[in-house]
């Protein structure tokens, strides 16, 4: 046998420098943040190595690098997200059958999120610019323009328990039959190269991303809804961060919009990624949440359970982020007539802010969360 090549050497380092970077990340405050930490750095190293060793640009193919096992960058529990790598002037023909999700969007990235910069976005569009035949397939072919790096696909679930995912491939024509490049000593330490820088970056870049957007609203506040940043052009967002004591309720107003077969709201931890959204109800979607006589959705945010159906839960986490989403939108929206509403407000007195209060017992909230679980995993990848 022969002296190890030390191929691994640079994720190693990565590894422990991402575990530094972990352990000392400011708004750690308690032993749970410490563990969700660790917990958040496994997501990272997964995902680090997924991006460098499932890709080839030769043989382009869809990678799902954020779930449930792996979040990032405040990730939606009700998307499955896609990612393939492209090559500047290379023809890609993409191939699929629709679904019956919520949304299905298709957006080529200039260059990538990192600690000072955001990705650029060059393209978007939604599946209603596609031809779709009777039985759900589509085809389009794309050609990689200059500077494009990644297009990402969303397929975005408003009603988990009743849309289906849909499939879709992506193929190079001009390499397509031909085999896979060979095993080199070269192209391993590329791959772990990749990786390590992969992992520290990402790590970063999420550090640092809530502090360009939401960091810079005052607390418990949101703001109107806008066009995402890097977003989609028929996506509107709102975005916050709150802080709740003990004794705090948060009650979080919002007009149901029937104009966007999407609309979602979820809380987040302060690593800037969704929170335990299969056995807690931490993101609710129009469909899952009451909407009261009146047209408004009312949500408690609190760590207490306030015995509503409309209840997100802090888990623990006495600060974290804040968005709502509206995709798939044939209207543009207005503050006035759209945007969110927030009050703080002493737990105790939350049943005086819902008029239309209406209780569930802890029975049926756990088969709010049964239902949850197996949506997730009848939906999910990992």
């Amino acid at each position: 046998m022969s002296d190890s090549l030390d191929l691994t050497k640079p994720l190693q380092d990565a590894i422990a420098e991402a575990e530094e970077l972990i352990a000392n990340a400011p708004f750690i405050r308690t032993e749970a943040d410490r563990l969700e930490g660790y917990d958040y750095l496994s997501g990272r190293i997964r995902m680090a190595m997924q991006m460098a060793f499932d890709h080839d640009l030769d043989r382009p193919l869809f990678i799902n690098p954020t779930h449930q096992f792996s979040r990032q960058g405040l990730d939606n529990p009700d998307a499955i997200y896609f990612n393939a790598y492209l090559r500047e002037g290379v023809e890609y023909v993409v191939r699929g059958r629709r679904g019956t999700s919520a949304d299905l969007s298709f957006q080529v990235m200039g260059g990538a999120y990192s600690a000072t910069s955001a990705a650029t976005s060059l393209m978007a569009f939604d599946d209603r610019e596609l031809e779709i035949a009777d039985d759900g397939t589509f085809e389009f072919t794309y050609v990689a323009e200059p500077g494009a790096k990644t297009l990402i696909v969303r397929e975005v679930f408003n009603d988990w328990d009743t849309e289906e995912r849909g499939t879709l491939t992506i193929e190079r024509p001009d390499t397509l039959g031909q085999p896979a490049r060979p095993l080199t000593e070269a192209l391993l330490r590329k791959k772990y190269e990749v990786a390590a820088r992969s992992l520290t970056g990402s790590i970063l870049t999420w550090f640092e991303f809530p502090k360009w957007f939401e960091r810079q609203e005052p607390v418990n506040t949101l703001t109107a809804p806008r066009s995402t940043p890097g977003g989609l052009a028929s996506q509107r967002s709102s975005i916050g961060h709150y802080e709740l004591g003990d004794e705090e309720a948060m009650i979080l107003t919002v007009p149901r919009c029937d104009d966007a077969s999407y609309q979602g709201i979820q809380i987040g931890s302060d690593w800037y990624a969704s929170t335990d959204y299969e056995t807690h109800q931490t993101s609710l979607t129009k469909a899952q949440a009451v909407t009261d006589p009146d047209g408004l959705i009312r949500v408690v945010v609190s760590e207490r359970d306030p015995g509503i159906a409309n209840w997100l839960e802090t888990t623990g986490h006495r600060t974290g982020s804040m968005m709502l989403r509206w995709q798939r939108l044939t209207r543009d929206l207005t503050q006035d007539a759209d945007g969110p509403t927030v009050e703080v407000v002493p737990f105790d007195d939350v049943p005086k802010h819902l008029p239309f209060h209406t209780p569930v017992t802890p029975e049926e909230y756990a088969a709010r969360i049964a239902a949850r679980q197996r949506s997730v995993a009848r939906r999910m990848i990992s």
